[in-house]
């Protein structure tokens, strides 16, 4: 191959390695040389079919194939279009050379959305690398599953510090997912969330679980199918791991009502990425706790809730996270730079693969003994 290869998602369960041109940028445009990208919950989801997103918002969308995935990213800047440096988040110049995480999202800045401070991935316009953007059409590489990545005219970019390697580098985006921690503190008071339980310590629960830890909290509960997720949560500071598999819904909610005093957890976090987890949720968290919905990005279908006895009577609050706060971009660099000597990089970044092994690759990130898995390399 002389291009640029890219592992490109053709239909449910199908990848194949394909080449394409290597792309000029417009104006405002950036070029990447990838170092690394992530197999996210959602790129499992299109893997599977699975491609109804955002549904019942303005930007409701059925993802399309053929698609290079890949929205955790962090790369190299190769090319800048028609300018010699591009800022950054904080507004310093970028410059070929310097090593970025981009924004896994492109709004248009023109909606009632964007021009009233709204999260941004409520953009009724709103593009995602590695999710609508598709790879029919030319420049083609607009997902990080590639030798190069295309970014377009407005997409934020963040340095990334000296000290943070690629294998953490790679968790910002869903590092920058973990904003529903910070909001239920200050819903209730700074020193809420004393008690937290993560329920599913995939890559993104594995996320919450290590910014609740780093944040303070005191006892930290883990729920999961998988022995080895739940071997690495113990290990990064979990005081009790339950097998989700082993136990009722009840019987999760009395072990978890035992750790915590017969109250249940303060805060409750509900990465699983399925939907049967939510009623269990919200039997674990405390009377005038905050339960943090944080995977529920594609579409998988109702559950049955008691709006009255599981929410209003207990004062439970419940916080819906559709993505990543661009403005927490920046806290999450800062705190992987901050704590990376004491984070477990080999474990938690348990695979790296190469484009030609991407199939592959999306199976394994599904299995027991797999953390996150990234592509990097031919």
């Amino acid at each position: 191959m002389t291009g640029v290869a890219a592992a490109v998602m053709t239909g449910p369960g199908a990848v194949e390695l394909r080449e394409f041109p290597r792309p000029e940028p417009e104006p405002g445009a950036v070029v990447l040389d990838m170092r690394l990208s992530g197999i996210c919950g959602t790129d499992k989801h299109t893997f599977r079919g699975e491609t109804l997103q955002y549904a019942g918002t303005p930007h409701e969308r059925q993802i399309g194939y053929p698609l290079i995935c890949g929205h955790e990213n962090v790369g190299v800047i190769a090319a800048i279009g028609g300018a010699d440096a591009v800022p950054d988040g904080a507004g310093r110049p970028l410059r070929v050379g310097d090593r970025v995480v981009p924004a896994a999202n492109v709004t248009c800045g023109r909606c009632w959305y964007c021009l009233t401070g709204q999260p941004y991935y409520l953009c009724e316009r709103m593009e995602d690398y590695g999710n609508s953007l598709g790879c029919a059409d030319p420049p083609h590489l607009f997902g990080g599953w590639a030798e190069q990545m295309y970014l377009l005219p407005g997409t934020a970019l963040h340095r990334v510090p000296d000290a943070v390697p690629d294998e953490l580098a790679v968790l910002t985006e869903p590092l920058a997912v973990t904003h529903g921690i910070d909001t239920a503190r200050r819903l209730r008071r700074p020193s809420f969330g004393e008690s937290v339980v993560v329920v599913g310590v995939g890559p993104l629960g594995l996320c919450h679980l290590i910014k609740a830890r780093l944040v303070g909290c005191g006892r930290l509960i883990a729920i999961d199918l998988l022995p080895s997720r739940l071997a690495l949560a113990e290990d990064l500071g979990a005081t009790l791991a339950l097998r989700a598999d082993e136990l009722e819904a009840g019987q999760l909610a009395e072990r978890v009502r035992a750790h915590t005093d017969g109250r249940g957890a303060d805060l409750v976090i509900d990465a699983s990425g399925v939907p049967e987890t939510f009623p269990t949720c919200l039997r674990l968290v405390r009377t005038g706790g905050v339960l943090v919905e944080a995977g529920a990005f594609v579409d998988l279908g109702p559950v049955g809730v008691n709006p009255a006895a599981d929410i209003c009577t207990r004062n439970v609050t419940v916080l819906g996270i559709g993505g990543e706060l661009l403005s927490d971009y920046g806290p999450a660099l800062e705190l992987l730079a901050r704590s990376h000597d004491r984070l477990p990089v080999d474990r938690i970044v348990s695979h790296r693969l190469p484009l030609s092994r991407a199939g592959e690759a999306v199976e394994l990130a599904q299995r027991d003994g797999a953390m996150k898995v990234v592509l990097g390399g031919r």
